[in-house]
């Protein structure tokens, strides 16, 4: 995708040819800084501060966090400390999980002295398997959009998304935002309604900001007028993406998701939910077993944007002593969803659709 007309990704080595560049996403849309990581200290302040976010980009993240710990101290008390260490970080995504766990697999056997250029190798196979994933997400997910095109007669498809799901939130493509800009790109027209996904908004900071990047029309919303242009038949199509898959094909996503799948449920807007393999957690039943992770109040009692002088910065837009909740995640029933969009295809959101796609897993399933 594209920032300023340049290909880009979201993470990646700096010519020093260690040290981790990212962008700095809590910034964004006001200012694109891109800080460099030099240690695991580093790679997992950016995960919990999130500036990366997004299951899939935490995941690679996370995998060049060890492989800065392995350069500083390979020992096996280093690798142990760093998987624990950036494993704690957010709770939800499984793919923080999954890339650890990879990390450690292919590290665990190997003498120090290879870890930290192995460690290097593993992270850059991640992120470009992370590439290749999503794009095939978008080819699966394009049929969807040229099918409802064909029947509209050239008039534009109406998306609606959720959070953000994009490029910003995986390496490149994007899992929910894959097919919408693999459609632009083959020249069908396109718009997105963005909600806006408050407490951080995501939607309104970052999906806004990379669709206008890329060319594509779009409208940003609030989060509550979704149901409303759902009821008078604006919205042809819902994507979202997920945090987490459990294998009866409950959805972990942004909070929030549930409602617009409630929305789509009552109005008969189709629902999809856009995941790779990563994202599946095969060892979790059902989606009440999810752990749901608490942020601070403070999101839900200010928020960020550009103030008067030009710097990025917070704005209180409650009453002081007000009490708020934040859980940055819902669950959405798998009855919800109309179906997935994976690399491997479209299934059924049920544990014998998946299992239809990664028969592989059956055993780990069971």
């Amino acid at each position: 995708m594209k920032l300023d007309g340049v290909p880009s990704r979201t993470i990646w080595l700096e010519p020093d040819g260690w040290s981790v560049g990212i962008i700095d996403q809590t910034l964004l849309p006001h200012k694109l800084v891109r800080p460099a990581l030099k240690t695991v200290e580093d790679a997992a302040r950016a995960i919990k501060t999130m500036q990366v976010r997004g299951a899939p980009l935490i995941g690679v993240a996370a995998a060049y966090g060890v492989a800065l710990a392995m350069r500083a101290d390979a020992s096996d008390a280093s690798l142990d400390h760093a998987i624990a260490f950036l494993g704690e970080q957010r709770p939800t995504a499984v793919n923080l999980r999954w890339a650890l766990e990879d990390l450690r697999a292919t590290l665990g056997p190997l003498a120090p002295s290879v870890r930290a250029a192995s460690a290097y190798a593993r992270a850059a196979a991640l992120a470009d398997d992370d590439i290749e994933t999503c794009r095939k997400i978008g080819v699966n997910g394009l049929a969807l959009i040229q099918e409802i095109a064909r029947r509209k007669g050239g008039r534009p498809v109406n998306v609606l998304t959720h959070c953000n799901a994009g490029w910003l939130a995986c390496v490149d493509w994007g899992t929910a935002t894959s097919p919408i800009y693999h459609a632009h790109d083959a020249g069908i027209p396109v718009h997105v309604w963005v909600d806006e996904t408050r407490p951080r908004n995501q939607g309104a900071a970052l999906t806004a900001f990379e669709l206008l990047q890329h060319g594509v029309a779009h409208s940003l919303i609030a989060d509550n007028a979704g149901g409303h242009f759902m009821q008078h038949g604006d919205v042809d199509l819902v994507i979202v993406g997920t945090d987490r898959v459990t294998a009866n094909g409950d959805v972990a996503n942004k909070i929030g998701t549930y409602l617009k799948a409630l929305a789509a449920h009552d109005t008969g807007v189709p629902f999809y939910v856009a995941l790779p393999y990563s994202t599946i957690d095969w060892r979790t039943g059902k989606g009440c077993d999810i752990p749901i992770e608490e942020r601070s109040a403070d999101e839900v009692l200010s928020v960020q944007g550009r103030l008067p002088d030009g710097s990025v910065g917070s704005v209180l837009i409650s009453a002081e002593g007000t009490h708020a909740r934040n859980p940055a995640f819902d669950v959405t029933p798998a009855r919800l969803v109309t179906g997935f969009i994976t690399e491997r295809g479209i299934c059924a959101a049920s544990g014998e659709g998946l299992l239809s796609l990664y028969p592989e897993k059956t055993s780990a399933a069971a």
